[in-house]
């Protein structure tokens, strides 16, 4: 264990103007720093870090608490300080503690793991580096929501799963895709995704943001057949999602940004719910042409930035709202053939 104000003192990256051939590690990539530095910050009792992973250029001893049995593995790592430190993993951590001990240096005082190689050279340390994050694999964004009780509106989306009607039962919590067989209709992340887009800049408390999310989608729900028909079992989630966009996540963050739009002019459910009602009137089936290119990329729904606006406009025509001038621009652009 490793006190905090200690960790950019000792343990040093290689210089970002070395070639990758001759660096233990990728550049940092200074973007990530003010988010973890924040982290740190905004949670000095409960942060979370894994161990960082260093090598040692220089002469280390092992002091054993005794000289048999299980004491013989616990003791002290004695290394001179002349030695080199070079951080293996987590290059980020110790950028974003170092800032993070600039606006909190109480900090100072707390700990992090190490976990200690002996320096083979440049290769070996290569070698670490590559081994140490072969296996990594970042988990799915539904599970990140499901987990997180720091983000409100993780909270706020995770009830919505549980308890709205519109989507109770028919949420998958954990994966970010839907296998062909799901019986769920919507991803947990995708729900985040589309409510964060419809509740966007409003100052509202939690409450009021978990009532308008819900009123809201109940609306967009009343003016969407289909899922009615798979919460009766009239339909089946698989040949909705196979036949339909508007249980995809493209469509529901367009649907998330035209109610923002409309909550931004009022939050009384009454103000806006007429104005969903002409949504009853999109045709949402993949067979619409006019899908083609907004939404759908040869047959293929994607969820580029570009697709989202397009689908956004699309939806905005339909209920009559104007465009931005992103937006208008973006469908110029589609309308002459340029996207």
């Amino acid at each position: 264990m490793c006190p905090l104000r200690l960790i950019p003192k000792i343990f040093l990256f290689d210089e970002d103007e070395l070639a990758p051939e001759v660096r233990a590690q990728r550049i940092l990539n200074k973007g990530r720093l003010p988010a973890l530095t924040r982290y740190i910050v905004d949670n000095p009792q409960d942060y979370v870090f894994s161990a960082l992973t260093a090598s040692v250029d220089g002469d280390i001893q092992f002091e054993s608490i005794t000289d048999s049995g299980v004491g013989m593995r616990a003791g002290q790592i004695r290394i001179s300080m002349t030695a080199r430190f070079l951080i293996n993993d987590g290059q980020h951590r110790r950028a974003a503690i170092e800032q993070a001990l600039k606006e909190n240096p109480d900090l100072g005082e707390e700990t992090i793991a190490v976990v200690f190689f002996h320096d083979a050279g440049l290769a070996r340390c290569q070698q670490m580096f590559a081994d140490l994050n072969r296996h990594a694999v970042r988990p799915p964004r539904s599970i990140g929501v499901l987990y997180d009780h720091r983000d409100h509106l993780a909270t706020t989306v995770r009830l919505l799963a549980m308890k709205a009607p519109v989507f109770k039962g028919y949420v998958e919590m954990e994966s970010s895709t839907l296998s062909q067989r799901s019986r769920k209709l919507f991803t947990l992340s995708s729900v985040y995704f589309a409510t964060q887009a419809l509740l966007n800049g409003l100052e509202i408390t939690m409450e009021q943001s978990r009532e308008l999310a819900e009123a809201y989608w109940s609306s967009i729900d009343s003016v969407i057949p289909e899922w009615g028909l798979v919460r009766r079992r009239e339909l089946s989630a698989s040949d909705v999602r196979r036949d339909y966009l508007h249980s995809h996540g493209i469509a529901l963050h367009a649907l998330g940004r035209v109610g923002n739009t409309l909550l931004r002019k009022s939050l009384s459910p009454r103000a806006w719910a007429s104005t969903l009602k002409r949504l009853s009137f999109v045709d949402w089936s993949r067979s619409n042409t006019d899908w083609e290119g907004r939404a759908l990329v040869g047959g293929r729904v994607s969820k580029s930035r570009h697709n989202l606006t397009l689908t956004t406009n699309y939806l905005r025509q339909h209920l009559k709202l104007e465009l931005s001038d992103e937006e208008r621009r973006a469908e110029e652009a589609y309308l002459r053939g340029d996207s």
